[in-house]
Formats: structure tokens, sequence, C-alpha cells
């Protein structure tokens, strides 16, 4: 389970504060397949990105007893100056990966020929979008974090990666953030519904659809 205790979150802005989360308490199930909707604006990244680790709440903390990903093909997480390979040896040793496993996944995944021992300076964005989704599904999480879907690649490595994304699915929960109830419908069971600083969570997901349509 992933646990939020009283959680709020809020930027400043010119106008003001923009609330994220306002004293949000809520119990998310990490083996279910959990769609967020929410309008642009409504801080949906802001969520993704606290439940991972990488933004921490003003006030309330968040509590995980499970394995959860980074947000899948995120690629902050690279040394610029490190190549590829390197990169993927570091990252292996701090999740306790098996570094040779990693390495011959995303090798093979991302095709990336001899850039795959070159600094990740000299990547375009798109080999570093195909390294980061390939690391994100070679290693092994029980949750995994999807900020709308990674659309990388041509159209042979956008169907590689979809099979991929199948597997995953299969084997683990996932929580996806997206302002689109096709893709919510498509890949989710439950619903959350981000709105005005509140999550209100739907065990149906057409409940989930409904409420979210009601502002629209």
């Amino acid at each position: 389970m992933i646990v939020l205790h009283d959680v709020s979150k809020s930027y400043r802005t010119d106008n003001g504060y923009r609330v994220i989360l306002d004293n949000v308490s809520l119990v998310l199930p990490t083996d279910r397949h959990i769609g967020v909707l929410g309008r642009n604006g409504a801080g949906k990244s802001t969520l993704l990105r606290m439940i991972s680790g990488e933004e921490q709440p003003d006030s309330g903390w968040i509590e995980r007893d499970a394995k959860v990903s980074w947000p899948l093909g995120f690629t902050g997480g690279f040394h610029p100056a490190l190549t590829a390979r390197e990169n993927l040896r570091f990252i292996s040793r701090v999740y306790d990966a098996d570094i040779d496993e990693v390495t011959a996944f995303v090798n093979d995944f991302a095709e990336l020929g001899e850039y795959f021992d070159m600094p990740i300076n000299t990547f375009s964005s798109g080999m570093r979008g195909r390294l980061a989704f390939g690391l994100s599904l070679a290693m092994r999480f029980e949750f995994y974090l999807i900020d709308e879907l990674v659309s990388v690649g041509d159209y042979w490595f956008r169907a590689k990666a979809a099979q991929e994304f199948d597997r995953i699915r299969d084997e683990a929960g996932l929580l996806i953030v997206s302002h689109s109830p096709t893709t919510i419908r498509k890949f989710c069971d439950t619903g959350l519904v981000l709105r005005d600083g509140q999550l209100t969570l739907f065990e149906a997901i057409e409940d989930a659809i409904d409420y979210y349509l009601d502002e629209e």
C-alpha cells in the first residue's frame, strides 16, 4: 500500500498560491491499476513526484510498503558525463539489481548501438528517452508510476515498448496520470480524481470518469 497522511502541497504563483493537495489522507492499493484524472494544471505530475519520493510535501508524509518506481521514462537520474553503460551500472547498484541483466536488457531494448558507450550528454532527446524507458522496464518494481504514456522511437520501437508495457501490467500495480479518459479506461480498473486540492478514490473506473467529466 501507499498511504498519504495529512498531505498538503502548494506553489507560490503571481496571483498567490496554487493548492495541489490540501490535507489529504488516502490509502492507495499497490495491486491495482489506478488512473489519476485531473484537468491541466491540477497537479497530477506533482502528485506522481511526491509518491515517487522525488518531491516532498509541504506537510504530512507518504508511507510506502511496496517497491515503487520512479516515473516511467524519467531521464533526470542520469549523470550526463557518464556513458549509458556506466549510468546503468551505478543505478543497478543503488537499486540492488543485477548489473549484467539490466545492462543486457537495456542494451538490446534501447537500440543505441555505439552510443551505448558514449556520454549521455552526446545523446539526442529521443535517445535519452529510449534509454530511460528501457531502464524503467529492466528494473523490477511492485508498483509503477507513469506520467501519461511515454511514446518514443519509431513504429517498431513503440510496438516493442507496448509489448513490454503489457508485461509489467500483468506483473505489477500501476498509477497512470492522465487528462484523457480514453487512456484511463484502457489501462486502469480503479480511478482517482484530483480536483480543488482533494483526491477522490473510485473502485469503478467509470465512476471516476463520470465524476471527472462532471467538471468539464
